[in-house]
């Protein structure tokens, strides 16, 4: 009996093996909120890269050398865009040819809210009754040119949908050989999300006719999702404790909003807050928009979500 050629044996066991699964492509990401939807969205396959880590503010934060050379060995980089991470404007415009640069606010079925401005709101929003916030809605369907709406997105579930949508079709289109995976992933994301929304509306109700202030109006889309009441926002500086005709205007504010609770940022140091609620009759929490204090990773998102309510329950039902 004749041996089989050893080249006709090699060929066999390549056919016979199950097909390598293609090589991820270099995924770029801006902020921990996006991070965490792409990084789920791409489970199995590979780990995308965050600019924005630690403690840091996409308000504040300066680009450092390790994140130039992400930039320019990406395939895909993701962002909210200009009015989020202006940091990022001029190297998106000198990164790799080869680079695809997903602008996330034009993601389409979005729900935008413009900016509040004026009145109880310093400096962005009037609010008469601290409910619906006078918020205008914007729906997004491709046009470019839409200004001054709130890019704190994420913080409405419906939204991080939206994303989540994008986020697959844009890994899809430049990743087909893990196709599979990122729409296995992408619906069970879908799933959670809803999951999620949901929960946070059941959750949110007992307090939801409950004033609270905040040092920064970034909440409205979780307001306007989550049925809860800010009934405005001071302006403080982290940096600078406010002198004592400023800590006077705070105080009288508070009291004249019957707020509940003021919400700081983990930003802000807990002496700060105490001078701002001293002599009120307001309890302190503090709240976490952009996930600053916690890790990244793909659950980040659903953590910094429960997180938001869990401290605005604490704190509005004085539990704990």
């Amino acid at each position: 009996m004749k041996s089989v050629p050893a080249v006709l044996l090699a060929t066999a066991a390549l056919l016979a093996a199950p097909a390598a699964r293609a090589e991820a492509p270099q995924v770029v990401v801006s902020i921990k909120p996006i991070h965490s939807l792409v990084a789920a969205i791409m489970q199995g396959v590979g780990e995308p890269t965050l600019i924005v880590e630690g403690a840091a503010s996409p308000h504040t934060f300066n680009m450092k050398p390790s994140n130039a050379a992400a930039l320019q060995k990406a395939d895909l980089i993701f962002w909210i865009g200009h009015g989020m991470e202006a940091f990022l404007e001029k190297p998106l415009q000198t990164v790799s040819s080869k680079a695809s640069v997903v602008t996330l606010e034009d993601a389409p079925g979005l729900h935008k809210l413009k900016f509040r401005e004026g009145g109880v709101f310093e400096p962005e929003a009037d609010d008469d009754d601290g409910h619906d916030h006078g918020a205008e809605e914007v729906h997004n369907d491709g046009d470019h040119d839409l200004q001054g709406y709130d890019t704190h997105l994420w913080l409405d579930a419906m939204n991080a949908k939206a994303f989540a949508q994008e986020i697959e079709r844009r890994l899809v289109q430049a990743d087909p050989g893990n196709a599979q995976r990122y729409q296995e992933n992408g619906a069970d994301l879908m799933k959670k999300l809803d999951a999620l929304d949901a929960e946070l509306k059941t959750s949110l109700q007992p307090v939801g006719h409950k004033p609270f202030v905040v040092f920064h109006d970034a909440y409205q889309y979780f307001e306007h999702r989550y049925h809860v009441r800010v009934a405005g926002s001071i302006t403080v500086s982290p940096e600078t404790m406010p002198g004592a005709e400023r800590i006077s205007e705070i105080h009288k504010k508070v009291a004249e909003l019957g707020a509940t609770c003021v919400f700081a940022e983990p930003q802000f140091e807990p002496k700060l807050l105490k001078v701002v609620t001293e002599g009120t009759k307001a309890r302190s929490g503090v709240l976490d928009p952009e996930a600053g204090a916690l890790d990244s990773g793909p659950d980040l998102y659903f953590r910094l979500m429960r997180g938001l309510a869990t401290s605005l329950k604490t704190c509005l039902t004085n539990e704990g």
